[in-house]
């Protein structure tokens, strides 16, 4: 069994978050105000996981690797600001892989200490903390397009991929023992006579088959098409959600 905890997966969305910040900007073709974008959003979302431990339990190590992703992300923001400044805009990208290291070592924490196989909760939340960031900075790159319509659409499109191959591993850790296959036979009740598991199902299922098709719009040449693959992507959110945090509720019940 796993434990559901605000904090680990507020942490999770952080680390994953600026991991794949790096990702987009380390070539440099992203505005820089993308960076401060995301830098505040997952500053707060790290601050938030700092909170929820503090008031639901405290996790030593992840508590102070929130700490070190908010300090590192602020670390990073300032610095791409006063270089901007400055006259600088080539900001570091090696910078924004400081606090995601910061994030895994608390993520690995807060697994050994959600309760089971150590290895399984780990692995659960780690590959969580990749399939909620990647699928959450393909919508926010999506929407930069407003801002920044003339860049190349292959960013966009590599952040798909990456969230189309994270799936996979998404729903293999789920599927370790014990997990959603005891659901889904009924070994596990999820309370709903079945329902969340294949819920859970259908989540999955629909991620994967709204990475396909907003890749397929991405290659309508028309610029409305990069505004088609953000609105898909706002679904294909929800639904990753529903992937992670569904199976989650259902095998700490």
């Amino acid at each position: 069994m796993i434990r559901v905890d605000a904090a680990t997966v507020l942490l999770q969305w952080a680390a994953g978050g600026l991991l794949f910040l790096w990702y987009t900007t380390r070539r440099r073709l992203v505005g820089i105000g993308y960076g401060w974008l995301l830098r505040g959003i997952y500053l707060l979302l790290g601050a938030g996981s700092f909170a929820c431990g503090l008031a639901f339990g405290v996790e030593p190590v992840r508590e102070a690797a929130s700490v070190g992703v908010v300090v590192a992300s602020l670390v990073a923001l300032v610095v791409s600001v006063a270089r901007r400044g400055e006259g600088k805009p080539q900001f570091p990208p090696v910078l924004d892989l400081v606090a995601p290291l910061f994030g895994l070592v608390g993520l690995v924490a807060a697994g050994i200490g959600a309760g089971g196989n150590d290895v399984v909760a780990v692995v659960r939340t780690v590959v969580g903390a990749a399939f909620l960031g990647a699928i959450t900075d393909a919508m926010l790159l999506g929407h930069w397009y407003l801002v920044q319509p003339g860049l190349p659409r292959g960013l966009l499109n590599e952040l798909v991929t990456v969230t189309k191959y994270v799936l996979p591993l998404e729903v293999a850790a789920m599927l370790l023992p014990t997990g959603m296959l005891s659901v889904l036979s009924g070994r596990i009740s999820d309370g709903w006579n079945g329902t969340l598991g294949y819920f859970w199902v259908a989540c999955a299922v629909t991620t994967g088959v709204l990475c396909v098709v907003t890749q397929r719009a991405l290659r309508e040449k028309y610029y409305s098409a990069v505004m088609a693959a953000t609105g898909l992507l706002y679904l294909a959110i929800l639904t990753a959600f529903g992937t992670d945090l569904v199976a989650r509720a259902v095998l700490a019940g």
